[in-house]
């Protein structure tokens, strides 16, 4: 078996990304602390090809070294936009007809497995602070909650791989069926 090389991969330069089809998905950052974090999800972000990333309140924005040492140049082909309030970007995807769905521990969340993302609908995939998770406020506001199942003594994910896992999951049930 071979490894393959960059060029082997055959990969979209910026301008064919911004053109191509996107997963319906956006993602919404609560006042997310750590900028290693917010670098990894735009990343992600770019590796989904998703619509945008929305970073909220205290959510550091692009550029910076530091996101840029985890994005590795996804802050320049994923489309992004910063709201100082959460609760503001939530009723503007509402708005525009996106489906709001927190990423938390919560009362009746619904587990990532069971969850069956409608093909029809957009997602505003809204992800919390590394300590406090979703605000209290925010999660006032949201359609529906989803849950990752876990199974060990911690009581959560980093919120880089609770990302990886939710949006693997939309893509595989929106995109490989």
């Amino acid at each position: 078996m071979r490894k393959l090389k960059l060029d082997d991969l055959n990969r979209p330069d910026i301008e064919e990304f911004k053109a191509q089809e996107k997963l319906p998905v956006v993602v919404v950052l609560d006042n997310v602390r750590s900028m290693h974090n917010v670098g990894s999800i735009f990343r992600t972000a770019d590796g989904f090809a998703l619509q945008k990333v929305i970073l909220c309140g205290i959510t550091a924005q692009p550029p910076h070294r530091d996101i840029e040492k985890t994005a590795l140049g996804a802050t320049q082909s994923v489309d992004w936009i910063h709201y100082s309030d959460t609760i503001q970007a939530v009723v503007d995807l509402r708005a525009s007809g996106y489906q709001i769905v927190a990423i938390e521990q919560a009362e009746n969340s619904k587990m990532l497995h069971t969850f069956k993302p409608d093909s029809n609908k957009k997602y505003a995939l809204i992800f919390g602070n590394e300590v406090e998770g979703i605000s209290d406020e925010v999660m006032l506001k949201i359609d529906e909650c989803i849950e990752i199942p876990q199974f060990g003594t911690k009581h959560s994910f980093n919120i880089v791989i609770s990302a990886g896992i939710v949006l693997w999951d939309f893509f595989a049930k929106l995109k490989l069926r």
